[in-house]
């Protein structure tokens, strides 16, 4: 059987929720002010999401869910329709807008079923103020589907205003390893990004695709355009595919300074993307775009 407990703070505020089943080989643990990120995660009895203290959430963005755009854009700025917009820069070095604007949000939660196989909870954020960044309404809400070999996180965007908007989607997990360096990823891809020394994209070269790409002890911040929308992460301790139901999808990957930890991104677009427009999609008033990101332990 699985049970959701919800755990509050010292002020008696719904702080997380955590999943758990009767065996004690799943669990799952959702952070309802941190954007409803999802920061533990067991699966088949393997810890593959964990709390990536000492680093901080606001350093890390860790699971966060990235919208209305994932990753950057150059000075915060970009036009749309004519219209200039400036979001606030909050990447102060690089003097870039990050991650978008629900990362930090805190979500509401409208339902949720626990069963014998599995559990789902599904949270809510309703932005009924139109930023200077991003003038629109909208309302988001994911939906986690928790079992013993797999987390389903289905994404829900309605646009709630009388103007269509431009936006891209991304996750932002971080996996963890035994041993990284003898750590692989397979994925399938012949074009990478060039960023420039602000992570900002400004081409794509073609590559080679590698069967297995090893991670070794490289400092990795890079994304690539797949083919298909599957990952699979092997350590020596798991393997673990990661998928996407998006038609377009990009994979970035980053490793933080913390050892044996790796961020395996999917994202729907690239830095950038509301100014060169790569993986940029329009949701037209009281529209729903709809979007699973599907985590399983192999």
């Amino acid at each position: 059987m699985y049970t959701i407990k919800q755990t509050l703070n010292s002020s008696n505020i719904l702080e997380c929720i955590e999943i758990e089943n009767s065996e004690k080989t799943c669990y799952a643990k959702i952070n309802v002010h941190q954007g409803a990120s999802l920061q533990v995660l067991k699966l088949d009895s393997k810890i593959v999401i964990e709390d990536l203290s000492p680093l901080t959430y606001n350093n890390t963005y860790a699971s966060s869910i990235l919208f209305p755009f994932a990753n950057r854009i150059k000075d915060g700025k970009y036009t749309y329709e004519g219209k200039e917009f400036q979001f606030e820069v909050n990447e102060s070095g690089n003097n870039n807008a990050l991650h978008g604007l629900v990362y930090n949000k805190t979500f509401q939660v409208v339902d949720q079923k626990e069963t014998k196989d599995f559990a789902t909870i599904t949270f809510e954020y309703v932005e009924t103020n139109e930023s200077m960044g991003f003038p629109y309404t909208y309302t988001m809400q994911l939906e986690y589907v928790v079992n013993k070999n797999s987390v389903d996180i289905h994404v829900s965007v309605k646009n709630t205003d009388a103007e269509a908007f431009p936006f891209t989607l991304g996750w932002h997990p971080y996996f963890v390893s035994a041993d990284l360096y003898n750590s692989t990823l397979n994925f399938d891809s012949n074009k990478q990004l060039v960023f420039d020394e602000r992570c900002l994209t400004t081409g794509v070269t073609t590559i080679e695709n590698e069967p297995d790409f090893e991670i070794k002890d490289k400092q990795l911040d890079d994304c690539f355009v797949l083919n298909t929308n599957k990952t699979q992460f092997n350590t020596p301790t798991y393997k673990l595919a990661i998928s996407a139901s998006s038609q377009e999808n990009f994979l970035q990957i980053y490793t933080p300074p913390r050892a044996n930890t790796i961020a395996i991104e999917p994202t729907t677009g690239v830095s950038d993307s509301f100014n060169n427009k790569m993986g940029l999609e329009v949701l037209k008033p009281n529209e729903t775009h709809l979007l699973t990101w599907n985590v399983t332990i192999l």
